[in-house]
């Protein structure tokens, strides 16, 4: 931050020819484009051999794996330095370690009951990785904002990430009772059943072309909130983001700014060859603009890379490589984008590999085919450096609205859930059948009740290990770096 990102990298993996998924018991799924009448029957076939109330279960004896021994392994390739910081943030509470263990869950997710329906999965669905961002068109919607893990899984896998993140957000403010936590994940849940059941009657474009416009979930918010997020959209309309950014992390030093170093969450990286550096960096940036269409290509030959820093950034991604990249135009105005390590998604290793062997194409494709509208700079390369890691880049801000938890009321963020399970219908039927699902869902209140049953089992799960990454670091197995 190797090969040309156009070359043989980065082509989609060659599999075997494509196969219609199986629920269990091996019952056949009917193609999207059979008869509503077949994909209804199959749904309803599909819930007598998984009922709805087997998705509420959770036992750790079907564990076949140490959880700590997996967050271990899934901090091997990241920057060493980071890694305790990672695991500090971690023991913050149990939240924070949920929000930095989706390998640990995607492995307990495969002992789970499945339908065996696949469809494009997040990956890392829980509460914080939702959002308000800018389209392309400005307009700014709500939509999934983190694809890092995206993959085809099954569908189930998501919606469970989910529900648990409301139970154990709820258990870390201090201003829920665990009825409000539950009542979050049951509206969540069935946000999600009668979304799925709208889009099964809804013609094939119309499902496709809908999106959250950001003032549906300001309407009902918390008045702290909506005072908030209403602030930041009209500095949107004044001033562009990018210029607020410039603000917060550049130095307008001579001859060209550079971004302002904040150790140990943003930081140059030092080397004692700079024009070699500076060349692997020009190199590596020449291979992401070969990764988009013309058009932002265009718009990107109007700005000259003038600075790139590390910056440390969500639990989750803290010790891959990620940073920020300055760009500024002739006229002196500053554009800033985002490059992230993509790593294999953890999911891959319980649900198939991605088709594709380039984990930042993994995550654009992923990216685009989830989400209402993308980022048009989205794009993907191969470092140049000596260990050809994979990347994706995006804007670093496009007028992101992220939740408070800490701010957090019941009121609103029962709220905030339905709109969260709304959006994550709207981007699984990019990918799956609605029709099928929401047969399968049914008309009564039993998968959002199963869904919130798994959703206290998991959450207590998660504790337990919350509590034994704390026991590792006391007994010096693992090194954690607090308070950063």
């Amino acid at each position: 931050m190797g090969k040309n990102n156009k070359g043989k990298n980065t082509k989609p993996r060659k599999q075997a020819a494509k196969k219609t998924p199986a629920a269990a018991h091996g019952a056949p799924v009917p193609a999207i484009v059979a008869p509503v009448r077949e994909r209804q029957a199959a749904g309803r076939a599909m819930a007598k051999h998984v009922s709805l109330k087997e998705h509420g279960t959770w036992h750790a004896a079907h564990r076949k794996h140490d959880p700590i021994d997996l967050l271990i392994d899934n901090s091997k390739g990241r920057l060493e330095n980071l890694v305790p910081i990672r695991y500090g943030r971690m023991l913050a509470n149990p939240f924070a370690f949920y929000r930095g263990s989706a390998a640990i869950m995607a492995a307990d997710l495969s002992r789970t009951p499945a339908t065996g329906v696949h469809v494009q999965a997040c990956g890392d669905c829980h509460a914080l990785n939702f959002g308000g961002f800018a389209t392309p068109e400005r307009r700014v919607i709500f939509d999934i904002n983190d694809f890092d893990e995206t993959s085809p899984a099954p569908w189930e896998w998501d919606v469970k990430r989910l529900v648990a993140s409301f139970i154990l957000g709820g258990r870390s403010n201090s201003l829920f009772s665990e009825d409000d936590a539950r009542e979050c994940a049951w509206r969540a849940a069935r946000s999600y059943r009668r979304r799925m059941e709208k889009y099964a009657d809804m013609r094939i474009l119309e499902a496709w072309y809908d999106s959250i416009p950001i003032e549906s979930l300001m309407e009902t918010t918390a008045r702290e909130s909506k005072a908030r997020w209403q602030k930041k959209l009209d500095e949107a309309a004044q001033t562009s983001s990018h210029q607020i950014e410039f603000a917060d992390l550049a130095a307008k030093t001579r001859p060209e700014p550079r971004i302002r170093d904040q150790p140990p969450l943003v930081f140059h990286m030092g080397t004692m060859d700079q024009a070699k550096f500076r060349a692997t960096i020009e190199e590596s940036y020449r291979r992401y603009t070969e990764s988009v269409s013309p058009s932002v290509r265009e718009v990107l030959s109007r700005h000259k890379l003038v600075d790139v820093a590390v910056k440390v950034v969500g639990v989750g991604s803290i010790g891959t490589l990620c940073g920020i990249i300055l760009l500024m135009s002739g006229a002196g105005d500053p554009l800033f984008l985002q490059f992230k390590e993509a790593r294999e998604s953890v999911l891959e290793a319980y649900a198939g590999a991605s088709p594709y062997k380039h984990n930042g194409e993994r995550v654009v494709h992923g990216q685009r085919q989830m989400q209402a509208a993308s980022d048009m700079f989205l794009g993907w390369l191969t470092g140049a450096g000596k260990d050809h890691r994979s990347f994706y880049v995006r804007q670093l801000n496009d007028v992101k609205l992220k939740p408070r938890v800490e701010l957090a009321v019941p009121s609103g963020t029962k709220d905030y859930a339905r709109v969260c399970g709304r959006a994550l219908a709207r981007a699984h039927i990019r990918s799956g059948d609605p029709v099928l699902l929401s047969a399968y869902m049914g008309s009564s209140e039993a998968f959002e009740d199963a869904m919130v049953d798994f959703a206290v089992a998991y959450a207590n799960q998660a504790e337990r290990d919350h509590q034994a990454l704390a026991a590792a670091v006391r007994a010096g197995r693992i090194e954690a770096e607090l308070g950063v």
